[in-house]
């Protein structure tokens, strides 16, 4: 099936057998390997992109799904100059990141969280964040990161 996404403002089309899943679209034809795949379950959140302006796990979602819409995934965050995103700088900042594997959905979704709710708890930012695990365990300094960034 010829499916058009636009990723990061770029109109992509592209030829895809109806089971291709949107995170393999976005890694294997765009070529953007930030998504991470974590878990082919949709239990990680590795894969976290926007859909549409909603957080969504790309490996939940087939590429013919997402014919007609716009994603943004981790590369389409900072600014055209390299500037990082205010989310990722609080990342970087607050040591948000250990390996650095959950990284980009964890950011994906954290800025999901603050356009929703732009001055969360501690509380509703670990409850907004729990479809996203850490397999470091480096969720103190997340939260700290997404609240550093709430706070801004």
């Amino acid at each position: 099936m010829e499916i058009t996404v636009t990723i990061n403002g770029t109109a992509h089309t592209a030829d895809v057998e109806p089971r291709t899943l949107l995170v393999q679209f976005i890694r294997e034809n765009v070529g953007l390997t930030g998504t991470n795949i974590g878990c082919d379950t949709s239990s990680c959140g590795a894969c976290s992109i926007h859909l549409d302006g909603e957080a969504a796990k790309s490996c939940t979602i087939l590429a013919v799904q997402a014919d007609g819409a716009a994603v943004t995934t981790i590369e389409g965050m900072a600014a055209a100059d390299g500037t990082l995103h205010p989310m990722q700088a609080a990342f970087m900042e607050n040591h948000g990141l250990q390996c650095g594997y959950c990284t980009p959905g964890m950011v994906m979704a954290a800025t999901s969280l603050l356009a929703e709710n732009p001055s969360p708890t501690e509380e509703e930012v670990r409850i907004g964040l729990e479809g996203n695990l850490c397999r470091c365990t480096g969720y103190h300094n997340i939260v700290k990161a997404v609240m550093a960034c709430a706070e801004s």
